[in-house]
């Protein structure tokens, strides 16, 4: 690359580590800049996912305080985002990316719906709350599965799919339930990192920027995402799952 690229791909780390740290989708916006710099597909999704990892382990750090006295949620999710992000990952190696691609903004836009509706669904648990569905029982956790699946394949949005599965099946503050969205991602995107170390051709230099724009990003998001009240982060949240939703299909 040449030095003004390798910047602009740097400061696309940034924002993507920002933008996921708040609510996710930076991969459209590092994804794309790898692909208008002329790199192949695969090797700009392989590339992004891997310097996009540093990323989201700051935005899961920026947000520690939040993570307290969630961890039995943390390890029952945890196992279901590795599964699902070795699987994506593989499937990414091994199938190509038109079929798969065709149904992200219908899923996009599925999540931004139970963001939206996140206030009444949750008014509702509360009043049936039980025990055993106090994180959502078996549905939550195929519904975590199928979106590591997902992230490990392209990761575009996952956390706003996780923002969804969250606001229609936990009783939980929005911060909160965001410092567990960033854990989740991390992990997804961090086992389909080393899968792709060990198998795929990487580009280590967009990789590498990336992953030092995204370190500081992730930092800055969690500074100030968390000052966000619930109802503008609802509201960002849906802002951008509509707009990947249309960059989305328009690449179609």
């Amino acid at each position: 690359m040449e030095p003004l690229e390798m910047v602009a791909v740097g400061i696309a780390g940034v924002a993507a580590g920002s933008l996921n740290a708040v609510v996710g989708s930076g991969t459209l916006i590092t994804f794309p800049t790898l692909l208008a710099f002329g790199f192949p597909p695969v090797l700009a999704n392989v590339s992004n996912n891997i310097g996009l990892v540093p990323g989201t382990l700051s935005a899961a750090y920026g947000y520690r305080r939040e993570m307290k006295g969630q961890f039995r949620r943390l390890v029952r999710f945890g196992t279901a985002s590795l599964i699902g992000g070795l699987i994506g990952a593989l499937l990414l190696l091994k199938l190509p990316a038109d079929a798969f691609q065709a149904v992200v903004p219908v899923l996009i836009l599925t999540a931004c719906v139970l963001v939206l509706l996140q206030p009444r669904l949750a008014r509702r648990l509360k009043e049936r709350e039980t025990p055993a569905r106090k994180d959502g029982g078996i549905p939550m956790w195929c519904g975590v599965l199928a979106t590591g699946i997902y992230g490990g394949y392209f990761g575009a949005a996952q956390g706003v799919l996780l923002m969804g599965l969250f606001g229609a099946f936990l009783l939980d503050d929005l911060q909160r339930l965001n410092a567990a969205k960033n854990v989740l991602a991390s992990l997804v995107n961090g086992v389909a990192a080393v899968l792709f170390i060990i198998v795929a051709d990487i580009d280590w230099t967009a990789a590498g920027l990336i992953a030092l724009g995204s370190t500081a990003g992730g930092l800055i998001g969690a500074r100030y995402g968390r000052k966000l009240p619930p109802v503008a982060m609802r509201a960002f949240i849906v802002v951008v799952g509509v707009t990947a939703s249309v960059i989305m299909l328009v690449r179609q």
